[in-house]
């Protein structure tokens, strides 16, 4: 395999962060020797995240093995996993802020026509349903744990007690037409075919489209990291990428 230079689009304090993480969790478990340093297999992981490549695209580059490229990921997105937030700590942050926008995106993932539980009739392909929290400004706050495509929004965000916990916030939260009927404090637009509803009715769904519209930044800021526009990796293990890229954006926020 030809190995040529490459960039990653990540910041150098997103880099230092991971990098700590690791030199930490190495020292509590007695880590002696590593083919590669801390910086190295932070730098590794990002490139799988962000940019994508393979395991063996990544042990080329690297000078190491497919296997070992592959437990150096693994390991690294535990820790990120073990930091990312939870719905419960969001809630309480997010409960200083006059709304928040709530939508459901597909992860497409590689499977065959027999997937069922997998397919997505909206979308018309196979992928893992998520769910994203955004504030009014469309900034990424939290994203669910993944789901079969072929889960419905509403149901998705009555599993991940996403209503009831906004809705024992008392924090508005605004959603498309997918949440119809999910109550609380999740507000949606009025329901019928546009030349059907009145004049008022119409001005409510414009202003609502402008304000919802917003949560597109947060899940096109969540399909920023190339792994999850097109996964292959098994289905149990997708909810760890999607957190463990919740942290580091996190971390770059801040």
């Amino acid at each position: 395999m030809l190995v040529y230079p490459s960039g990653v689009d990540v910041s150098s304090s997103t880099l230092r962060f991971l990098a700590l993480q690791l030199r930490r969790h190495r020292r509590a478990i007695g880590s002696r020797w590593r083919r590669l340093s801390a910086g190295r297999q932070a730098l590794l992981t990002l490139a799988h995240l962000r940019m994508g490549h393979t395991y063996a695209q990544l042990a080329a580059g690297f000078g190491v093995g497919t296997m070992t490229a592959y437990r150096y990921v693994a390991e690294a997105v535990e820790l990120l996993t073990a930091l990312a937030p939870g719905l419960t700590d969001v809630v309480r942050t997010a409960s200083a802020k006059a709304y928040l926008i709530l939508d459901g995106t597909l992860l497409p993932i590689d499977r065959i026509a027999a997937d069922r539980p997998f397919y997505s009739g909206k979308h018309k392909r196979h992928g893992m349903n998520v769910q994203v929290i955004a504030d009014p400004f469309g900034r990424l706050l939290w994203v669910s744990p993944a789901l079969p495509g072929a889960v419905h929004d509403i149901r998705a965000a009555r599993e991940h007690g996403i209503i009831d916990a906004l809705t024992e916030a008392d924090i508005p939260c605004w959603a498309d037409k997918g949440y119809r009927g999910v109550g609380g404090t999740v507000r949606i637009p009025c329901w019928g075919r546009w030349e059907a509803l009145s004049a008022g009715q119409q001005a409510v769904n414009r202003s609502h489209a402008k304000i919802r519209a917003l949560v597109e930044r947060a899940v096109a800021t969540l399909k920023s990291w190339r792994l999850l526009r097109k996964l292959r990796c098994s289905t149990t293990r997708i909810t760890s990428h999607v957190q463990a890229v919740l942290t580091l954006h996190l971390t770059s926020s801040e």
